[in-house]
């Protein structure tokens, strides 16, 4: 890989809210958009204080068109106000999570045109909605986490990082989730181009922000007269080099709100091995771990769980596409969508009928409070993902969820006067 072949993150100038003017950096931060998914986790942000992000990243009105210009008109007021002001010249941005794990990176704007991985399909819709929702407001409000290997010792980025973080930070909050964070800006010249020099021989991998990823696209896109060096050419994100810090990998479950656990259960029966398992959601998932093979929980609410294994081999080998490598074929994502999903159940790949949820405790209640069934999943490795990214093969979508994640309002990105 020669030196133009590898990956740009350039400087931009941060947005940050003004500490004088909210409650706390806590009450104003939030998870990523897609993390948020119930009305109430909506209302608790945008009560925590006046100024939450999630009035940006999730406005609340009846149609998509009035939900982008609510959100733009939103921003516009907040800079207008003070209540969120640029910092005087463009920077890359360390940034530090600590809670069980440390993790740390550098948040900048990465050209759309480096050797960026993806290793999951997208839902054209989200990309849409996310493109007008950016569009509107001229903004990223949210960085997506992007992993790379470095050589795991303390030089280029990642000297950079550490020689940075013995220095006081621009920021130091925690948030409900018990995680701390900080944020320093680096300005300096040699230093940015230690980072630069580093970064141009590595390559970066999707961890967490495909359809983010694919709107930073897709919005280049409807502006052909952006050039390479306009600001709609890169995209807010987080790069974190896992030979350092190694990121965490959880499932993402489905639950299908129109689908009621008993038709599950009936439907797939000679297509899967359906056992009722005792007991509550941990011992549940505990029984999930230690199945070999594909498997699966289906669960119609707290109190309802059966064990999904030993799927037809000839129910397989008629679904699941031959033409991929056999790691993607014995993924446990590729065998719920491929067979149960479209082969079983027939249920359409809509965000009406499959909702993505990362934790199973919010996925098994939505799934009760709707009469429908939740899916739970297990991890795959992030050795997995990424042997499949290199060779060009991408997942079903939202197979995995890659942490921790970077909070939302900690720094954003305007695309309009941008100051880099």
């Amino acid at each position: 890989m020669t030196s133009t072949d590898g990956l740009r993150l350039l400087p931009f100038r941060g947005l940050r809210y003004a500490p004088d003017r909210v409650s706390s950096l806590t009450a104003v931060t939030s998870p990523p958009y897609d993390v948020v998914v119930r009305p109430d986790e909506v209302r608790a942000l945008e009560t925590s204080d006046p100024y939450n992000i999630v009035r940006l990243i999730l406005p609340q009105a009846a149609d998509p068109a009035t939900r982008h210009r609510q959100a733009a008109d939103t921003l516009r007021r907040w800079r207008a106000e003070g209540i969120l002001t640029p910092d005087p010249e463009p920077a890359l941005y360390v940034y530090e999570q600590r809670g069980g794990v440390l993790q740390r990176g550098l948040i900048g704007a990465l050209r759309l045109d480096g050797p960026v991985l993806p290793h999951e399909d997208v839902i054209p819709e989200v990309v849409e909605d996310r493109a007008a929702l950016m569009g509107a407001a001229a903004a990223n409000f949210e960085p997506l986490l992007l992993s790379y290997r470095g050589p795991g010792t303390a030089n280029g980025a990642t000297g950079v990082i550490e020689r940075t973080v013995r220095r006081a930070p621009l920021l130091d909050t925690t948030t409900e989730d018990g995680f701390a964070h900080r944020l320093w800006a680096v300005t300096d010249p040699a230093e940015l181009a230690a980072v630069d020099a580093d970064l141009a021989v590595r390559q970066a991998l999707i961890a967490d922000g495909h359809h983010r990823w694919a709107t930073y696209q897709r919005l280049h896109e409807q502006r052909p007269e952006a050039g390479p060096d306009s600001p709609w050419a890169s995209g807010l994100v987080l790069l974190v080099d896992t030979a350092r810090h190694p990121l965490q990998v959880r499932a993402i479950h489905r639950v299908l709100p129109h689908l009621p656990p008993a038709k599950a259960l009936a439907d797939v029966a000679g297509a899967f091995r359906a056992r009722r398992l005792p007991g509550e959601l941990p011992a549940a998932l505990e029984a999930l771990a230690e199945t070999p093979g594909s498997a699966f929980v289906l669960s119609g609410g707290p109190d309802s769980f059966h064990l999904l294994d030993r799927p037809d081999p000839d129910l397989l080998e008629r679904a699941i596409r031959t033409d991929r490598p056999a790691a993607w074929r014995h993924l446990d994502a590729t065998v719920l969508h491929s067979v149960l999903l479209d082969e079983v159940w027939r249920i359409p790949d809509h965000p009406s009928d499959i909702g993505y949820l990362h934790h199973t405790e919010a996925a098994v209640a939505q799934a009760a409070r709707h009469g429908g069934s939740a899916v739970l999943m297990r991890a795959t490795s992030e050795e997995t993902v990424r042997q499949l990214a290199e060779q060009g093969v991408t997942m079903p979508r939202k197979s995995t969820s890659f942490g921790p994640k970077p909070a939302t309002g900690l720094v954003l990105r305007t695309l309009d006067d941008e100051g880099s």
